[in-house]
């Protein structure tokens, strides 16, 4: 059963991600046989525990497209074109939490919508906390990790190219993974 999270404007402790400690990473088959990965580095957003549970709430993150970063100048600036995530038109991914599964111990799913594109898509991340601590400034931390896989033709990826020996340049399905550290705020 799917619990149904306050909105990030409630009552909880409040969370404001840290871009300098946060990315988002995929990977994606290319050529039916390798796995090419990248990130994201430009990640925002806020995470909002109720009652000091790190298992519940609601999250709302921000990634910004153009630091799309594949270590292959080339593949960025394709990946940044109209044939991709089109940055000039659509700057930012999104995810919003709706609700929360607790799997046990510090495990959890964490249900909401991700917006690529003009295209908002319900998905599914398996989540886990992983842990807090105070950090080098005297700020309480907290570490999170999610992962879940999408199809990127569903959210208008759609490019591709066929291969002479048979099967496509890129693979539909996409790899995802957050690693989030977010910093308690007041």
């Amino acid at each position: 059963m799917v619990a149904a999270a306050p909105a990030p404007s409630l009552a909880g402790t409040v969370w404001k991600i840290d871009p300098s400690h946060s990315l988002v990473e995929f990977g994606v088959k290319h050529m039916m046989f390798t796995t090419v990965k990248g990130r994201f580095g430009g990640v925002s957003g806020e995470v909002v525990t109720p009652n000091g549970d790190p298992t519940h709430g609601t999250v709302a993150v921000e990634i910004e497209a153009a630091t799309i970063d594949t270590r292959d100048e080339r593949r960025d600036a394709h990946l940044r074109s109209g044939d991709f995530f089109d940055v000039e038109t659509y700057p930012t991914l999104r995810f919003v939490s709706s609700g929360v599964e607790p799997q046990g111990g510090q495990r959890f799913r964490l249900i909401g919508d991700l917006m690529i594109r003009d295209v908002t898509k319900s998905v599914v991340l398996d989540a886990t906390f992983n842990g807090s601590g105070v950090n080098l400034y005297g700020q309480q931390v907290a570490g999170y990790t999610a992962e879940t896989t999408i199809n990127r033709k569903e959210f208008g990826l759609t490019w591709n190219a066929a291969l002479e020996a048979g099967g496509v340049a890129v693979s539909e399905e996409v790899k995802l993974t957050l690693e989030i550290q977010a910093a308690k705020q007041g």
